[in-house]
């Protein structure tokens, strides 16, 4: 009988992958059980247990009332990765790149009439200030995430949001050459924490960004604060825009809105695989009923205040039920 070990044969994939059936897709090989940081509930970065960096991660990671067996089976239903995520955004840079290039060589803003500036001024250019909001949301959700394909997500979300307020301070700068009285770059700050439009909308950001808990981060800036800015800002202001001639303003909140039906797929996916898990669903739904009069209150206060636009808020309001229906809540 031989003392001999047995050589163990090389394996041709991540371990926690060879089980498959199927051979592993590039997706799965580079997105998938990352967080060495959920190994050990009880210390999760493998230091003092007792540091604040710990006690934050067990409080409001491993502690959340949304439960899951393992969160590493969520996929994202895009399945992106770093390389086609820039692949696919390099493109839509392009087109919206294009379109300030175009409007701007057709002399777009000296076409505007005079009251479409300030409704501009007091309706769009602040909202780089509610993009950030929810950039700064996707980035925590990304460092909490029990999961990297989750975490992955967030990223990815995290720098759409870059993108849409890049997009927002780029048009802000074009307006200010093109109207220099009438306050572009200057007053925005002034506008969103002084308006009423936008109360509604700074409540909102404001306290869905200390929602500590992951899961109810996710649901405060993913189910509530994402779609109740998105069917406001991009859909109703956007089609206000084109109603007005500022065909501009309605090209580019369509570019971004591609980006936010990409961000409720995996949202959604998200939600599914949490309500498969006993008694997910009723706290899931418990977050959305905290949080929805906040949403509510947000779009009555920033639709009804722009012109001509009598049933934004119920359409906009309608829309993120709508969203919510879809995916087994409200």
């Amino acid at each position: 009988m031989s003392d001999q070990p047995e050589v163990l044969k090389p394996l041709r994939t991540w371990s926690h992958l060879a089980g498959n059936r199927k051979r592993p897709s590039e997706y799965e090989i580079v997105s998938t059980n990352l967080h060495y940081h959920m190994d050990n509930p009880d210390n999760p970065w493998e230091l003092d247990p007792d540091i604040p960096m710990a006690k934050w991660y067990r409080e409001f990671r491993n502690q959340s009332p949304l439960k899951c067996d393992d969160w590493d089976q969520f996929r994202d239903p895009d399945q992106l990765i770093y390389r086609t995520y820039n692949l696919l955004q390099d493109g839509q840079e392009t087109y919206v790149t294009g379109l300030f290039d175009q409007f701007n060589e057709r002399g777009h803003d000296q076409m505007l009439d005079e009251d479409w500036v300030g409704v501009l001024a007091r309706f769009y250019t602040p909202s780089r200030y509610p993009f950030h909001a929810l950039q700064l949301g996707s980035a925590y959700l990304h460092q909490m995430a029990p999961a990297s394909t989750i975490t992955n997500c967030a990223t990815y979300q995290t720098a759409d949001s870059l993108r849409w307020l890049s997009h927002t301070a780029y048009r802000t700068q074009e307006l200010a050459l093109g109207f220099p009285e009438a306050g572009f770059g200057s007053n925005e700050r002034k506008t969103w924490e002084e308006d009423e439009a936008w109360q509604g909308f700074r409540e909102l950001v404001e306290k869905a960004l200390i929602a500590w808990d992951w899961a109810e981060s996710f649901v405060a800036i993913n189910l509530i604060s994402k779609p109740a800015i998105e069917e406001a800002l991009l859909v109703q202001f956007g089609d206000l825009g084109r109603d007005r001639g500022d065909t501009l303003l309605g090209l580019l909140t369509q570019a971004q809105m591609r980006d936010a039906e990409r961000h409720r797929r995996w949202a959604s996916a998200l939600v599914a695989m949490a309500m498969e898990t006993e008694g997910n669903a009723a706290v899931l739904q418990g977050m959305v009923d905290t949080w929805l009069p906040l949403a509510d209150a947000a779009i009555d206060a920033y639709c009804n205040a722009l012109p001509e636009a009598d049933d934004a808020a119920t359409t906009a309001k309608a829309s993120v039920r709508a969203f919510h229906q879809q995916i087994g809540l409200g």
